[in-house]
């Protein structure tokens, strides 16, 4: 009988997915309005990629806002920065840091469906290009200045 079960066992782990950016990290994540009668938000944060292979950060959900979509800004032509949607999303190399931060990349939650007021928390899922989603809370601080901040826990889907 073990002969049997053993092959299965085997092939039954290969069937399995291997999410190879199940092992990243969120840190010093938080969330701001731009005033009380905002209609978007957006949320920065450090993602840590410890892994040995590279992940691609392609989308992210709250129920905060209508829409969430993953933003830049860019130099137009005429010299005036602007925010545009990334839609190839982020990559987040192997062994490596990347900061979701004021004035660069960030989530921009769009369709506010509730306040940000400060000390709220936000739920996010961050949705990777393998399949990983990861499921974080991350606080509103509408006084934090960029280099300051704390951990927050995150759990794997």
């Amino acid at each position: 009988m073990k002969i049997i079960l053993l092959p299965a066992a085997i092939a039954a782990t290969f069937a399995l997915p291997a999410f190879a950016c199940s092992s990243v990290q969120i840190h010093d994540a938080y969330a701001r309005a731009s005033t009380a009668m905002s209609q978007s938000g957006a949320a920065f944060m450090e993602i840590t990629n410890p892994g040995s292979t590279d992940c691609r950060l392609v989308g992210a959900n709250s129920d905060v806002a209508e829409r969430v979509e993953l933003h830049t800004h860019i130099e137009d032509d005429t010299g005036v920065m602007r925010m545009v949607e990334v839609e190839e999303g982020f990559a987040i190399p192997a062994d490596s840091r990347y900061h979701l931060a004021r004035g660069g990349d960030h989530i921009m939650f769009l369709g506010l469906t509730r306040t940000l007021a400060h000390g709220d928390e936000i739920d996010i899922d961050l949705v990777f290009e393998d399949g990983t989603t990861i499921s974080t809370t991350i606080p509103v601080d509408l006084e934090r200045m960029p280099e300051h901040g704390h951990s927050h826990s995150h759990s794997h889907n």
